[in-house]
């Protein structure tokens, strides 16, 4: 059987080596992957967003099954391309996409199907969104509407750092037209987890909870990142708050798309807040997170292609979706800048002896010799009966991986064992 992943970074390799694990795949090929996903995968030069050659790529290769990973591709509706090209995909169509795609979409699909989030006003002028914040209270969290590469939100604690991202984001388009709408909102306080879940569209199956870290340094100081570092499951999320988030948010979220003729099929991430008032949702994301991906999927004991395939064809709801006690922890190592100016093209070293517990997010390979090619480099995990052993494995790990330049938090997963 042979296989097309689309996307090249730390999320896909790690979808990758797990359906590495079926016995029934000959071949998979990454679109376009990157220099360490070529060690598990057969890179091919077409970019994630290049719908009409990946289409063309998957018909003439006989690909059995496609699965779709980053966000761009899905909201550009590259499932639907190569459905119509009789190629089966993993991930949500254009129109069930739009639950990432679109921050007002999604927030207000919400407050129709009184799904429980934060409070908020859409503006699509820059004048009435500053007018609006001279009483707003503050912190107010201001949201680009359209994707920003995990980077369109922000945290505002004085009334002029507001003013400065509503300014940033809709007049110097800093996230181009992603940026035209803006959703201001509440800021909520309490634990974050994020949820991945597996939906054919009827049924809903989680998969194991899991906390990011997304700030760039230790003590969660510093900028806002795509993620330095995550571990699962999350303590926080007991088994009391997992049944209120099935009746209030998960199952009422799939019925409201499919409401909207919008049935959503594939991994729907779920960013929660755990507030006094109860669990909320932060945002949707319309696939697998990053780096949520290289926590939960190595606790996965069921076929991850046989869920997969469950998703496309409705059948989630007879197939075993089966995750092991254990607990999972990444830490990021990044190019030292990220995430804002930094230096690549650095010789990238990892042991062999710890090559099947690193997720390459950001390298290229150069006459053999793989080099740094991104703010987040690579993903180093480890799993263990418990979250502690799971962290030290973790941080030993970090030590076989070397490039010039490097830098990494040494607190993941603290707050986690304080809980």
């Amino acid at each position: 059987m042979k296989v097309m992943v689309v996307g090249g970074g730390g999320r896909e390799h790690a979808i990758i080596k797990k359906l590495k694990e079926n016995k029934e795949i000959t071949k998979i090929f990454a679109l376009p992957g990157n220099g360490g996903i070529a060690m598990d995968a057969e890179c091919v030069n077409i970019g994630a967003k290049d719908i009409a050659a990946q289409v063309e790529f998957a018909v003439e290769n006989k690909i059995d099954y496609a699965v779709v990973a980053p966000d761009d591709p899905l909201v550009l509706g590259a499932v639907d391309a190569l459905t119509d090209a009789g190629i089966p995909c993993f991930g949500p169509n254009k129109a069930a996409a739009i639950i990432e795609g679109s921050k007002v979409f999604s927030k207000n699909l919400m407050k129709k199907y009184n799904i429980p989030t934060a409070q908020y006003e859409v503006f699509n002028n820059p004048d009435d969104a500053i007018k609006y914040l001279e009483t707003a209270p503050i912190p107010t969290v201001i949201k680009a509407d359209g994707l920003a590469l995990g980077k369109g939100v922000i945290i505002a604690e004085t009334r002029e750092d507001a003013k400065n991202a509503v300014k940033s984001m809709m007049q110097d388009k800093i996230f181009g037209d992603s940026g035209s709408n803006v959703v201001i909102e509440e800021f909520l306080t309490g634990p974050e987890v994020s949820v991945l879940a597996f939906t054919d569209g009827k049924t809903v199956k989680p998969m194991i909870s899991s906390m990011d870290h997304k700030r760039a340094l230790d003590g969660d100081k510093g900028l806002n990142t795509g993620g330095m570092g995550t571990i699962a499951p999350n303590p926080y999320y007991t088994k009391e708050i997992a049944d209120i988030c099935m009746e209030t948010i998960f199952n009422p979220t799939i019925k409201a798309m499919n409401n909207e003729n919008r049935s959503f099929k594939g991994c729907l991430y779920f960013g929660l807040m755990l507030t006094l008032n109860g669990p909320k949702v932060i945002e949707y994301n319309c696939r697998f997170g990053d780096p949520e991906t290289q926590v939960v999927l190595p606790l996965l004991e069921s076929d991850l292609l046989t869920i997969m395939m469950a998703t496309t064809n409705g059948t989630l709801a007879e197939t075993e979706v089966k995750f092991s006690n254990g607990a999972a922890a990444c830490v990021v190592m990044a190019s030292s800048g990220y995430p804002q100016k930094y230096e690549s093209g650095f010789e990238l070293k990892i042991d062999s002896s710890v090559a099947d517990k690193v997720y390459v997010a950001g390298a290229k390979l150069e006459n053999n010799q793989l080099k740094t090619a991104g703010g987040r480099v690579l993903g180093v995990t480890d799993t263990a009966e418990n979250l502690e052993t799971a962290l030290s494995k973790a941080y030993e790990n970090v030590k076989k991986v070397s490039f010039e330049n490097a830098f990494y938090r040494k607190d993941i997963g603290a707050k986690a064992l304080k809980a």
